[in-house]
């Protein structure tokens, strides 16, 4: 049977599709701007049939079926890391949050660790060959689609086609659906003056030819667009958006002195606008990864000046980074924050940067802190910080002792809660 012939023979509805999923299984749905809704919406349909079907995924997008109060008798989340889709379910108790780094995730799935039932996935249209591209995620999904008993998949014509290690034969696949869907866009508000200094601080961390990995938010589209006097910068990242095609535009990022990849852009996934999608499809600047290759340690500190920049919810005085959660409720997860922060330490001339506004609420509440809060978690330890970078400063951390640690992160501190944090150090021998 020819490979056509065999994608028309799956072709099916979507409760066809969905029909795959049993009481008690465990079922991988791929996240971020390849959320498969129309599936997650038609399994949601599903409920009265079904008993304890564990959902694990990453990041989810929009507003999830499946976490909804009432459904936790039907299905459970084991989320990799926690969204506003399914947020409210894991605090509230009604589903669960694993803490793990994020270069890690593929491997829960190829040791079994987690063995999959089902995976569901949002791909592109097949090419010549028969082989679907993962499009704007490929993350985990590509560890899914190789260990999962069944593997389904929304097949939509607006999934841009992205290269790499991004591809799937049709033979891999018991169930497709056709769709025409636009992809979630991300609406990305001008960055604030805060998030300006921020950027301009991180941006005097950055020489030409560096390496970067930008996340998502003010900070990295402020920090970019501070490094436009820069030249021949690189990008080895977790995400693309769409400050990294416009720098590609400007003929600031040309990935020319990249020492891995050299010339390519190599991420996970693509978060952004229409116009993003409508640039990486087919284009070869790009190579698509999961993240096993993207985010491993080892890998990312193979470029040589790599840059990474990550955010933090808060830093207590000896540089303990809080990331994932506000005191006991979770908020977010692991993420790549530690897999790259530890890859650029150990990149030649390379720079693990934390970067965070000072205070927050209207100055009311400082983000550099004496303790953390009751229960927060500790994603990135006080021995894997380097710099510490707010609107008032930089903070250097490395091989620095606990007194050290605490005057320069009092120094980047806001002016309004210096002398409180400067009192706090006292109390604790800190200064």
């Amino acid at each position: 049977m020819s490979w056509f012939d065999d994608y028309k023979k799956k072709l099916c509805s979507f409760e066809a599709a969905v029909s795959v999923v049993k009481s008690n299984n465990r079922v991988y749905i791929s996240g971020n701007a390849a959320t498969p809704f129309r599936l997650t919406e038609a399994l949601a349909q599903r409920k009265d049939e079904l008993t304890n079907v564990e959902i694990t995924h990453v990041l989810l997008l929009g507003d999830d079926p499946l976490s909804k109060p009432g459904m936790e008798e039907h299905f459970r989340h084991n989320s990799l890391f926690v969204g506003p889709a399914d947020r409210a379910a894991v605090n509230d108790g009604r589903a669960d949050y694993t803490p793990v780094f994020l270069y890690e995730i593929p491997t829960l799935f190829s040791m079994n660790m987690l063995p999959l039932d089902v995976a569901f996935l949002h791909v592109s249209p097949p090419d010549e060959h028969g082989f679907v591209s993962l499009g704007v995620e490929c993350l985990a999904s590509k560890a899914a689609a190789e260990t999962a008993k069944l593997v389904v998949a929304q097949v939509n014509d607006r999934m841009p086609r992205t290269l790499g290690d991004s591809f799937l034969h049709v033979s891999r696949f018991a169930k497709l659906v056709e769709v025409s869907d636009e992809l979630p866009e991300l609406n990305i508000p001008p960055f604030t003056d805060v998030e300006k200094k921020i950027g301009e601080n991180i941006a005097s961390l950055v020489e030409d030819g560096c390496t970067l990995q930008l996340g998502i938010g003010g900070i990295p589209n402020a920090a970019l667009k501070a490094m436009f006097s820069k030249r021949n910068l690189g990008i080895h990242t977790e995400m693309v958006s769409d400050g990294i095609v416009e720098a590609i535009n400007a003929g600031i990022i040309t990935g020319s002195k990249k020492t891995l990849h050299p010339g390519k852009v190599i991420a996970t996934f693509y978060f952004g606008t229409k116009d993003l999608y409508d640039f990486i499809d087919n284009n070869p600047i790009f190579e698509t990864h999961p993240t096993n290759y993207t985010n491993h340690p080892f890998i990312v500190g193979q470029n040589e000046k790599m840059i990474a920049i990550n955010s933090a919810i808060e830093v207590d005085l000896t540089g303990q980074v809080c990331s994932d959660s506000i005191g006991t409720r979770i908020y977010s997860g692991f993420g790549g924050q530690v897999d790259f922060i530890r890859g650029a330490a150990q990149s030649k001339g390379g720079k693990p940067i934390i970067a965070l506004p000072s205070s927050a609420k209207k100055d009311t509440i400082s983000k550099i802190v004496p303790t953390l809060k009751i229960g927060a978690g500790v994603v990135t330890t006080r021995a894997d910080v380097h710099y510490v970078v707010t609107e008032h400063g930089i903070a250097y951390l490395h091989g620095m002792n606990l007194k050290e640690r605490a005057k320069a992160l009092i120094d980047i501190a806001h002016p309004n809660f210096r002398a409180e944090l400067e009192k706090a150090a006292g109390e604790r021998k800190l200064i």
